[in-house]
């Protein structure tokens, strides 16, 4: 598909928003979905199936690693389990039992991590998740997906139930542009090339899809053509697309509300280095936020269209 102008693009819902939304729906007719919160569940947004399904609802309190303890028994016992709370608290609190309970047995737990990034704003960076997509893809067959907006959300949770296996999503606390408003064929393992080009490659996820698509169009408007690639499965990442941009562009970009040491451009940067050698640029976090507007603490720490542009600019020519 092809989005043709970023200044097209209509604010629409959190991507937690969406989750809650897609899960109560999917849960009616599905009895195998069980939640399990962390008592985090108005901010989740699992409240919306709580009121549904309030017999396969659990609230386990401030207890993460015992929440996903008990997510772990569920799948052992042929439940579909969600195990859902800020991503910072299950990352950083419960790696443990995610690393022993879940992915070692490669048991069949659905984990869902709102309120991720320096976005959340005031809330402050103890509760800024920025290292769990490098924490979960620290655990062997996990995969991972970081949805841009609602639409992608819904898609990828529906995924998560037809998948067999442990699975990663990564929830923002605040809206987010529409990128796709006819649908999204999200697929693991897959990029959506959302614009063509042959100078540059801008691979980004989440709330960062937005803003590389304004970068598109700030370097189109300088003669820069810039491929932009949607990458929201990280594990399984899509090599032969990444592949494709380093051998047909100068160079590549990677964007994400996440460390650069460790998330979507550590996973890429691997890939390029395998397959084909390019230049990259990493736009994302280097160190921790603070407490603040949400979008005042994007432009401090750079992760804006117009930063991604600047990366851009300094790939060589050929």
């Amino acid at each position: 598909m092809t989005v043709s102008s970023a200044a097209e693009l209509k604010m629409g819902k959190a991507t937690r928003d969406a989750f809650g939304e897609a899960l109560r729906d999917i849960g009616k007719s599905d009895t195998r979905i069980v939640v399990v919160d962390g008592d985090v569940n108005n901010s989740t947004r699992t409240e919306w199936f709580a009121k549904e399904a309030p017999d396969r609802f659990f609230n386990m309190g401030i207890a993460e690693s015992n929440m996903v303890g008990v997510a772990a028994g569920l799948a052992a016992c042929g439940k579909v389990p969600f195990v859902a709370s800020f991503a910072v608290f299950l990352w950083a609190n419960a790696f443990d039992q995610l690393r022993m309970g879940v992915a070692f047995p490669h048991l069949n737990v659905k984990v869902v991590g709102s309120h991720a990034g320096i976005s959340i704003g005031e809330d402050g960076p103890s509760q800024m998740g920025i290292e769990d997509v490098g924490l979960a893809l620290s655990l062997p067959g996990v995969d991972v997906l970081v949805p841009c907006d609602e639409t992608q959300t819904r898609a990828a949770v529906k995924l998560m139930v037809e998948h067999d296996g442990p699975i990663y999503l990564r929830c923002g606390r605040s809206g987010v542009p529409i990128v796709y408003p006819d649908g999204c064929d999200l697929q693991l393992g897959k990029a959506i090339q959302l614009r063509d080009g042959d100078d540059v490659a801008l691979m980004a996820n989440g709330l960062m899809v937005a803003e590389a698509l304004r970068a598109a169009d700030a370097l189109a408007a300088e003669g820069i053509r810039a491929r932009v690639l949607d990458m929201a499965s990280v594990r399984p990442i899509d090599e032969g697309a990444i592949e494709a941009a380093a051998r047909e562009t100068r160079g590549i970009v990677v964007a994400e509300e996440h460390l650069v040491q460790t998330g979507l451009g550590s996973v890429v940067a691997r890939v390029v280095a395998e397959r084909h050698p390019a230049p990259i640029r990493f736009v994302g976090l280097h160190t921790y936020a603070e407490s603040g507007p949400g979008k005042a603490l994007l432009e401090k720490y750079g992760l804006t269209g117009e930063k991604i542009v600047e990366a851009a600019r300094t790939l060589p020519n050929r």
